[in-house]
């Protein structure tokens, strides 16, 4: 089908062609990966903008001798395609086929992970450092989208690498959206002059020979703050500031632009940026021209750019979160919306539209997103901060430290809560029921279904301490007409039963309480009685009448959790019957990194679905 990508089985085979081979490669590169993600969701708009990038790094670089680190991984699917992975990239994010995201156990030519963004530069820095000091002629490359720049491990790898003297090309891929604009003629000839071999050579010969002392350090001063006037516009003072070498902007998407720099860049020492400016979405108009919700769009039609949307009649949680926020805010003109650029992600558009002057995205900065919140506290606001569950881990200090012990009213909303999906490993959020209930003053709930979720929201109105935790899952709710149900209060450390029974107890979190309750509705019918049921709705503080119901009547408790077992809700009530005649089994997730599937799949793997943990009540109760 393709005349060029059919040929492509490795980066050797790239190096062979011209430039107007490279150009169809391009082409074809981007059909392609429109073609598969239109049947196989995954991040589109992001890898359309880098193609060039990719193709001129694996043309010029000896990979995977050489290194190419990438940040988020969002941006890497033409890399993908090109090492070796062009055909099973149909089954990109599936369990029987390939990672979203580099993964370093997948292909060699994935020098480092990355599922979150801004750590390229941090990987990349350690790459070059390790090939140094092993004395390896190695080149290492980080590509890093501008978003991730922002965020503080980015910087804090730029101030490393900057004093470091490392061999390291950061390539900086801006897709207009935060960086200046180039500043025509001035900047295609600083290009030109600064990238040429001839002009380096005489640089170095020119340092060489004035040796250390102050005539360098003048001649140092004057050349910097020459180039920096001339720069400035471009973004580029900043980066020297910091000991880079600048370089750019130059068109990302002009594969022969990409090319020609790339080799200028290559042999030079010391630690380097090149800025580039792409489109995200190049190549499809669709994505082009609305590029947010072309990001991830889901399934599409190629031809057309018709988003596919499911079939389900049931709320997603995140929406059932912006609604419920905006309805909040509507009514207390304290109550603010933090995140961390996932604002359309986690619904708080509403809150953005209605309420922009009470809206803040911080961009990809969540350790900032949660002190923020807490001075915002501090300062006699209502802090709703919502971050992803699984990205809340790179703020779990600030979350002690900001919140926690200062006891601030901050209320931290957690979406995608539990098994993800086809995002994986780096995406489940499987780990916060376990990491939060340690910390005193937090209080962390796990909603059953949209009633819950927004109960919980309002309940955190009147908080006088904090944090106050709401994790839930990726996804649909349970069907219920939760605009039109009347808000309660929710008390920590109660929860409720929702079935009577006798021989077990099922102590279940979040929505697994209902599909605990459908497994024991089963075995009910078919047994003529079946174990009780408890929806704990709170991890921390758990409901300890419930537990010493549990203990008074019940030998065998089973707890099920979309959280991993060691130290969440079946760690909570281990650790509570211990010194008690009970045993305590636990469904959920185990101790190892579940992989890309779906996620009705991935909780049928974990036990999690009515099915299994219906075979479990069966097995539970013939040791009964």
């Amino acid at each position: 089908m393709y005349r060029i990508l059919d040929t492509i089985d490795s980066p050797s085979d790239v190096r062979r062609l011209d430039m107007d081979g490279l150009r169809t490669l391009c082409s074809e590169l981007r059909d392609y990966i429109v073609r598969c993600c239109a049947e196989n969701p995954g991040h589109l708009g992001s890898s359309l903008g880098s193609v060039e990038l990719i193709v001129g790094m694996h043309y010029v670089y000896d990979t995977p001798s050489d290194k190419l680190v990438f940040d988020v991984g969002h941006q890497a699917y033409a890399h993908k395609i090109l090492t070796g992975r062009r055909e099973i990239f149909r089954k990109n994010r599936t369990r029987e086929g390939i990672s979203g995201f580099p993964n370093m156990e997948e292909s060699e030519y994935d020098a480092f992970g990355a599922g979150h963004s801004s750590t390229s530069i941090s990987a990349a820095l350690g790459l070059a450092q390790a090939a140094r000091i092993q004395g390896l002629d190695q080149k290492v490359v980080a590509l890093i989208g501008d978003g991730a720049l922002a965020a503080g491990l980015a910087f804090e790898g730029l101030n490393n690498a900057g004093t470091s003297k490392s061999d390291l090309l950061i390539v900086l891929n801006d897709n207009n959206q935060s960086i200046d604009k180039n500043i025509g003629a001035i900047h295609e000839y600083l290009l030109r002059i600064t990238t040429d071999p001839i002009y380096n050579r005489l640089k170095s010969h020119i340092w060489n020979t004035v040796g250390e002392g102050k005539l360098r350090d003048t001649m140092q001063k004057m050349t910097k703050n020459t180039k920096s006037n001339l720069v400035r516009n471009s973004g580029g003072a900043l980066f020297e500031a910091l000991g880079f070498r600048y370089f750019g902007p130059v068109d990302g998407n002009d594969i022969e632009q990409v090319v020609d720099v790339l080799r200028r860049l290559r042999d030079l020492k010391g630690p380097r940026i090149l800025h580039v400016h792409t489109v995200k979405g190049k190549g499809y108009t669709p994505a082009e021209e609305d590029p947010t919700p072309w990001h991830a769009p889901g399934k599409f039609d190629p031809e057309t750019g018709e988003r596919i949307s499911s079939s389900s009649k049931a709320s997603k949680y995140q929406d059932v979160f912006g609604e419920v926020l905006l309805e909040i805010a509507r009514k207390d003109s304290k109550v603010v919306g933090i995140t961390p650029a996932m604002a359309t992600g986690c619904s708080m558009t509403f809150l953005a539209k209605e309420f922009p002057d009470r809206f803040f995205d911080v961009g990809i900065e969540e350790e900032h997103a949660v002190t923020f919140s807490a001075g915002l506290a501090a300062g006699g606001m209502k802090p709703y901060c919502n971050i992803y569950s699984s990205f809340s881990q790179r703020a779990y200090d600030q979350i002690i430290h900001d919140v926690a012990l200062q006891n601030l009213p901050v209320v931290l909303c957690f979406d995608r809560g539990g098994l993800v999906g086809e995002d994986g490993a780096t995406h489940h959020g499987v780990f916060d029921m376990a990491a939060y209930r340690s910390i005193p003053n937090a209080v962390v709930a796990a909603p059953s279904d949209e009633n819950q979720l927004k109960d919980l929201m309002y309940s955190g109105l009147d908080i006088k301490g904090g944090p106050y935790i709401i994790r839930y899952p990726r996804g649909n709710g349970e069907g219920l007409d939760w605009r039109n149900h009347e808000p309660e209060t929710m008390v920590p450390g109660h929860g409720r039963r929702l079935r009577e029974g006798n021989g077990i107890a099922i102590l279940a979190a979040g929505p697994f309480a209902h599909r605990a309750a459908e497994a024991a509705d089963r075995y009910k019918a078919e047994h003529g009685d079946g174990p009780a049921v408890y929806d704990m709705i709170f991890i921390k503080p758990v409901d300890k009448d419930i537990l010493d119901e549990v203990a008074s009547r019940f030998s065998t408790v089973l707890t099920v959790e979309d959280g991993c077992l060691k130290g969440g809700l079946f760690g909570e009530v281990a650790e509570y019957m211990a010194d008690r005649e009970v045993k305590v089994y636990g469904s959920g997730i185990p101790d190892r990194f579940i992989p890309q599937d779906t996620q009705k799949a991935q909780r049928k793997e974990c036990g999690l679905d009515t099915d299994s943990i219906y075979e479990r009540i069966v097995e539970l109760s013939k040791n009964n």
